[in-house]
């Protein structure tokens, strides 16, 4: 279906085409400036660190329903082998093959297009076959650490885990804010929990991907606004699965990363995190979430870790 007019207005008013350049590749990761990240190193108190990635494992989160994303197969190549001669040292190596957005990960700024444009009015073929992504590159992105801010979307409704068909609105996100006990600002990096993940981590993979709560039409303005830097949350698909408007699909993708230039993660776990900010009582933290530099990648799988 042509995208409807809503979709179109939205996009308009959080366009950021042009915003940092006409040769800018990293969009909105702009926004974490050397300040922001010495402002984030206040939030550190206790020193805790709280991963936030899922296992890489072949039985992982992907079921098939996305083409092409592969859980990770990996293999032994040498197993205590003394490469140097009899009585050396042995050594093991192993390999694997993965889709790069197979368990916890970023979405690059080419991992979706529109109307045959990426961000910063780039053309959608300059993602090429032999290539991959010859401009906006997921190894384009700067180093990602910044502040984070966990907007607990399920606490905030009193529960543990959001229905699968509840669509994450502006609104919640103003409740889950005022939880945390801080304000989002500039250079923030957020994440949103759903509680969804605890499927997956209960071994129901089905009920994980789907039907599944995520982020709403209405919310990239939000972060807009705030001038936040990258969001994540605790789902497969990021934003609500089934779309909220029929055979509307992908929507929050288009605005985030080709109107945006901004970076969406899927996959992460917020669970520990979300017990260690109601403990402490606040939802502020360091985050360190470095993408990987696969030249010409889509995406990049990340291991996130939170420092309270």
């Amino acid at each position: 279906m042509p995208l409807p007019q809503e979709f179109h207005e939205i996009a308009a008013r959080v366009n950021n085409w042009g915003r940092w350049g006409p040769q800018d590749e990293i969009g909105t990761l702009n926004l974490i400036t050397e300040q922001a990240v010495r402002d984030a190193v206040d939030c550190v108190r206790s020193g805790r660190r709280i991963p936030l990635a899922l296992p890489l494992r072949q039985d992982g989160v992907q079921t098939g329903m996305i083409p092409g994303r592969v859980n990770p197969l990996h293999t032994m190549t040498a197993i205590n082998q003394e490469i140097f001669g009899p009585g050396t040292i042995a050594t093991s190596d192993d390999a694997v093959t993965m889709g790069l957005q197979a368990a916890t990960h970023w979405d690059g700024l080419t991992h979706v297009s529109y109307a045959g444009r990426l961000y910063n009015n780039r053309p959608a073929d300059s993602v090429t076959a032999h290539a991959g992504a010859t401009r906006l590159g997921i190894e384009k992105a700067t180093p990602i650490a910044s502040r984070g801010v966990l907007l607990d979307v399920a606490r905030a409704h009193g529960t543990d885990r959001l229905p699968g068909g509840h669509a994450v609105t502006p609104e919640d996100l103003d409740a889950a804010e005022e939880l945390a006990g801080t304000t989002v600002r500039a250079g923030d990096l957020v994440l949103v929990r759903t509680g969804q993940v605890q499927h997956y981590l209960a071994g129901d993979r089905e009920a994980y991907a789907f039907p599944s709560p995520g982020l709403s039409l209405r919310t990239p303005e939000w972060f807009h606004a705030r001038d936040v830097a990258a969001v994540a949350n605790d789902t497969l698909t990021f934003e609500i699965f089934p779309p909220e408007i029929e055979n509307l699909w992908l929507p929050v993708h288009a605005l985030h990363l080709v109107e945006m230039g901004m970076l969406q993660g899927q996959n992460w776990n917020l669970e520990e995190l979300s017990a260690a900010c109601v403990e402490r009582g606040d939802g502020a933290f360091f985050l360190s979430a470095m993408a990987e530099p696969f030249v010409g990648g889509s995406g990049t799988p990340v291991a996130p870790v939170a420092v309270l």
